[in-house]
């Protein structure tokens, strides 16, 4: 935990992320690499290290949560479809990357890319933007 991007890194999670809200047992980020325009992280409020660490009504906070923001960048972004990933290889901590994707857009009908190289970054307008329609639909 001591490393815990989630818990312990604020500095790289920043770096990376901006916080949009607290959910009922998660926090959720918008991705600042935006290849996939609206990608954003749920994040579990407590340091688990595995879905199947959570207890039943731990379990369905947590899905009620991803739900209600796959609703929200459905009805910001209008994607042909959202994906959801939860990648813990390296990274110690209950987390789903909830990424729309575009028909015609980048890695349409395929596993998203983390990394995609060059990334793609906004401006602080274009970011605020997606934030507030993020949050406008909650």
């Amino acid at each position: 935990m001591e490393n815990c991007l989630y818990c312990k890194n604020k500095e790289k999670l920043d770096s990376l992320m901006i916080y949009i809200a607290d959910l009922k047992v998660c926090k959720l980020y918008l991705f600042k690499e935006q290849t996939y325009y609206g990608r954003c992280v749920i994040a579990y409020k407590d340091h688990n290290v595995d879905f199947t660490e959570l207890n039943a009504e731990e379990s369905a906070a947590f899905i009620s949560d991803m739900q209600t923001v796959g609703r929200a960048i459905m009805k910001s972004v209008n994607p042909a479809k959202v994906n959801y990933g939860m990648f813990s290889d390296t990274l110690p901590h209950l987390h789903v990357h909830i990424v729309p994707k575009q028909k015609d857009g980048y890695g349409f009908g395929g596993t998203f890319e983390m990394n995609v190289n060059p990334p793609k970054y906004l401006s602080d307008a274009e970011y605020k933007e997606i934030i507030d329609k993020i949050k406008s639909n909650l």
